[in-house]
């Protein structure tokens, strides 16, 4: 058995809060790491916009009439568009994200996919979080990214995913990363009965049970990460006060959780959430422009509140998602699963602006966006200006740099 299998199954769950007189607190003293441009503190938020978000409509090419064309009742008029140029502006609903790009704390890359792209939910997700196109990985891009790192392995909290279930992102083959839904209630399955806890730590030291497996150190180490994280997160994030209103929502709260991690210095490197769904198949208009607008609202107040505390310019915020949308809608007024779509960067570290092509609606791969820019190429450029780590070995090969960070 693999330790990043058992992970996926066995860690997925805990919670954490902080109390400074513990091993954790201990482990915030480490020094900078080696290389890391900027400093030891910077920290990578990861949003999973999940089933595939329609980028024509979120970043929309209103300069095209093509793009009416094949949407005649999905196209966003041009008066109603935030413009950003002749040609592309955003979704109306995006408001207070148009602040921060006209802020310049915002790139957009566009049309940003892979060769050969799957359509299917499942296997392109698999593909983005584990950055492998071609045959499958055992690991994420981050889990690889910590394993590389060599940040301390006392400390529980170098990488958090802020969901039920731990994304194959985070998988790695050395670091334990918990998955915290939500502080109330974080702790393992096993501990909501009394006596389960004591009983597996009886079994898992009993060294008269016959057939000892040659895992069994190995799930019980993991175990005691699992809980001792869930017994600490608490603690070590109570201290903190938010100074923004967070959307009443699950990216708000999430959010909201993740600027208490950064805040506490918990020496976080990696922060992982989802959003969505956006797999809009069917009157996509209703339920995408409300998705992007709780996205706007509760990223724009995660950088007040982050903003508030001095952590802005220590936090780089990237969205992604497993494919766009096809360009022409369907007769249920929703788009199918397409190619390209944009990414956004958010934060203070970033060089806002437009980077990319405009999309080509002339060019179609058979009735959808044809990528021009590499995902692998936005993930070197993270990993290596903004982590400070070496990407070759993460992703792969040596995939050009993008020049959207300070």
């Amino acid at each position: 058995m693999k330790r990043s299998g058992f992970l996926l199954g066995a860690v997925s769950g805990l919670a954490v809060v902080a109390n400074n007189d513990t091993i954790f607190s201990q482990a915030l003293a480490q020094t900078a790491l080696p290389g890391l441009p900027g400093g030891n503190d910077r920290v990578l938020v990861v949003i999973n916009f999940q089933g595939g978000n329609d980028g024509l409509n979120t970043v929309v090419p209103y300069g095209m009439q093509d793009y009416y064309r094949y949407r005649p009742s999905l196209g966003i008029a041009p008066n109603d568009v935030l413009r950003i140029d002749d040609v592309v502006g955003l979704n109306p609903v995006l408001a207070p994200f148009k602040k921060m790009y006209d802020a310049g704390n915002v790139a957009i890359v566009q049309g940003v996919g892979y060769p050969d792209p799957d359509h299917s939910h499942f296997r392109s997700t698999e593909i983005w979080q584990t950055a492998q196109p071609k045959g499958y990985e055992s690991t994420g891009w981050l889990g690889r990214y910590l394993d590389e790192a060599q940040l301390p392995k006392s400390n529980l909290f170098n990488a958090v995913a802020i969901s039920n279930v731990l994304p194959e992102l985070l998988i790695s083959k050395t670091t334990d990363v918990p998955a915290v839904d939500a502080l109330r209630g974080y702790g393992l399955a096993s501990d909501k009965r009394s006596g389960n806890r004591e009983a597996f730590h009886e079994f898992v030291s009993d060294k008269t049970v016959p057939f000892r497996s040659p895992f069994l150190a190995q799930v019980a180490e993991i175990e005691d990460h699992a809980q001792r994280g869930a017994e600490e997160l608490p603690k070590l994030v109570a201290g903190y006060q938010p100074q923004a209103t967070y959307p009443a929502t699950p990216l708000g709260r999430s959010l909201a959780l993740a600027a208490q991690i950064v805040g506490s210095k918990l020496g976080t490197r990696v922060l992982y959430l989802q959003h969505g769904s956006f797999d809009t198949h069917v009157t996509q208009k209703q339920t995408q422009e409300r998705l992007l607008a709780d996205f706007a609202n509760a990223i724009s107040a995660f950088y007040q509140d982050l903003a508030a505390h001095g952590n802005d310019k220590r936090v780089l915020t990237m969205t992604f998602s497993e494919f766009g949308r096809r360009v022409g809608e369907n007769a249920s007024r929703g788009t199918d699963h397409g190619e390209a779509a944009p990414v956004f960067l958010i934060g203070g570290g970033v060089k806002g602006g437009l980077y990319g092509q405009h999309p080509d609606l002339g060019r179609l791969n058979m009735g959808n966006l044809a990528f021009s820019t590499d995902f692998r190429n936005v993930y070197a450029t993270v990993l290596e200006r903004w982590l400070g780590r070496p990407s070759g070995p993460i992703v792969g090969s040596n995939f050009t740099m993008l020049p959207l960070l300070t």
